[in-house]
């Protein structure tokens, strides 16, 4: 139980220290959030816990694939926010995150790489 609570407050740290980041700094926070610091923690994580190499090999493969469609949002997000608000285009970035995943999938499917 004490290792699963030292897990939940190291990635959470993580998350609250890049958010205090970017309330400081847009380059640094961005820059900060770009980085793939929970998916470094994820394969530290999985590692520590002794998960075979192979499973800890699919998680870097299927982020790698599942991060392409949701560069669209953020090019998305700066230019809806001034016309439609937070939370409409917050909800507008994930419909277009959810749009590209699927085409992504389809798109790659016929080259044998299933993500759904």
């Amino acid at each position: 139980m004490g290792w699963l609570i030292t897990k939940y407050l190291l990635t959470a740290a993580v998350v609250v220290g890049v958010s205090e980041m970017a309330r400081r700094s847009d380059r640094l926070g961005g820059l900060l959030a770009a980085l793939p610091l929970v998916t470094v923690l994820t394969l530290i994580w999985l590692y520590v816990e002794k998960q075979p190499a192979q499973k800890i090999a699919n998680h870097a493969w299927y982020t790698f694939w599942y991060v392409l469609p949701t560069l669209p949002m953020f090019l998305a997000f700066p230019a809806l926010l001034s016309r439609l608000g937070f939370w409409p285009t917050l909800l507008a970035c994930v419909l277009i995150s959810l749009v590209c995943f699927g085409l992504l999938a389809l798109l790659l499917r016929p080259y044998g790489i299933e993500l759904f």
